[in-house]
């Protein structure tokens, strides 16, 4: 069934265009000896998602589902959805992500991917933003490609808390080219060492890339990581991996950030086996003719009406091959109209809430667990909602399987990705999690009652 939302306005002039003056009007043939006298005897009303959460459970009574908790994270991330999106994006309208080549035919996806960039400014602090990257590890690539057309340098620095399958395609981007990659190690407090990053800058870098909130969730000192590339003439690029925390961290843009990427998939996209996902780009507008993808613009036609189309388009197939940027095919318009759509019903406010909740229900989870026996806090930096747990007396894997044995999907193993974290996973809080839930985690590690 198609979402059909009627303000109280639009039912007043349904019901005049039909000539009756209420609802009550409607009924008027059904006798009141067999109408329902008093309120309905229902529980109190519940929230869009605690109702879901409460559907889903009535499922699992009927069927052999199992259901885990899960505190999943690491770029990945489970977060509330309006059901609105979804009755949107279904409609037959919207479901393709082709290239809007003629302008006159496309209005409706044109002005949809308008209203995404316009989002993607807001929440990142940034003058334009793109139609939207395949996801936010090739986003980032192409961000390091663009420091290096702008600059003409050779090589590009990169601080090794960006998440680690970003800086695996951006060595598959980057290595053919002969640009050259420093990586920047992270210190105790889990950041990125800014005393190394300085050193690390040289008249030779292009751009310094740092991801905030990082992939251990501690946020970073943009500031300070964008003064010392731009001492040097340098760009700064700023990843994130987490964008609810845009809806409470100062954004990039504001901390000196010339190019600001990331991963879109928390808004309004769910988690289906790895994607699809949704990559974000925005930069500085005297940056714009390099940046790649496309961009929708607004204009007015001969009369004076509001129109959209493709203002830049920089793939070779539209221009010369040598002033091409990139070679992307498409943006991830089905999925950048869920995260408009999601956006929107949220609003400023709503994006803010989400974030707190974020933030206030990983710091309780992180409270309790650090004093659970066996376990402490690996790092002391700020957290967002994602942190990082030591294992002392028994080896992660052992601690996440004993986890996944109650149903609990209690995080990601770090040795995968850092060998000298073998003894720590990551944790992820969300607005989905309850206090129920965090409170069961603990306790299963043996940190309650």
């Amino acid at each position: 069934m198609r979402y059909i939302p009627n303000t109280d306005a639009d039912c007043r002039q349904m019901l005049a265009a039909i000539g009756v003056r209420s609802v009550e009007d409607l009924l008027a043939d059904i006798p009141r000896q067999v109408r329902v006298k008093g309120d309905l005897k229902l529980p109190s009303a519940l929230s869009e998602t605690d109702l879901m959460r409460h559907m889903r459970g009535l499922v699992a009574k009927d069927a052999d589902v199992e259901s885990y908790t899960s505190f999943l994270g690491a770029g990945a991330y489970n977060h509330f959805a309006p059901t609105i999106t979804n009755h949107l994006i279904l409609r037959g309208e919207f479901l393709t992500a082709y290239t809007p080549y003629q302008p006159e035919v496309s209005q409706g996806t044109l002005q949809a991917i308008y209203e995404y960039q316009t989002l993607v400014c807001q929440l990142t602090g940034m003058e334009v933003g793109n139609a939207s990257m395949y996801e936010g590890g090739s986003a980032l690539a192409e961000a390091l490609l663009m420091a290096h057309r702008a600059t003409g340098r050779e090589e590009v620095v990169v601080a090794r808390t960006v998440h680690p399958e970003y800086r695996q395609v951006i060595r598959t981007y980057l290595g053919p080219l002969g640009i050259r990659i420093r990586e920047v190690p992270y210190a105790g407090a889990g950041g990125t060492d800014l005393k190394l990053l300085r050193a690390a800058v040289t008249e030779q870098t292009a751009c310094v890339a740092v991801q905030s909130p990082n992939f251990f969730g501690v946020v970073e000192e943009l500031g300070e990581a964008a003064a010392a590339v731009h001492d040097k003439g340098g760009l700064a690029v700023v990843a994130v991996a987490e964008p609810v925390s845009l809806g409470l961290l100062t954004p990039p843009g504001e901390l000196g950030a010339d190019i600001v990427v990331g991963e879109g998939q928390a808004f309004g996209n769910p988690i289906s086996f790895g994607g699809p996902y949704l990559g974000f780009f925005a930069t500085k507008e005297k940056y714009i003719r390099s940046m790649p993808g496309r961009l929708v613009g607004q204009t007015e036609d001969r009369d004076g009406r509001v129109g959209y189309v493709l203002t830049l388009s920089t793939r070779e197939q539209h221009i010369r091959r040598e002033k091409a940027t990139s070679n992307i095919c498409t943006n991830e318009g089905l999925c950048a109209l869920a995260a408009t759509i999601t956006l929107s019903a949220l609003g400023k406010q709503g994006v803010r809430e989400m974030a707190l909740l974020n933030l206030r229900k990983a710091a309780y989870a992180k409270g309790k667990l650090a004093k659970a026996k066996g376990f402490a806090l690996r790092f002391s930096g700020p957290t967002f909602n994602e942190f990082v747990l030591q294992a002392k007396r028994r080896p992660v894997r052992q601690v996440l399987q004993a986890l996944i044995r109650k149903r609990i999907l209690g995080g990601v193993a770090l040795d995968r990705f850092y060998p000298e974290l073998r003894d720590c996973f990551l944790v992820c809080v969300t607005e989905q999690n309850r206090r129920e839930e965090i409170d069961g985690l603990v306790k299963a590690l043996g940190g309650g009652r």
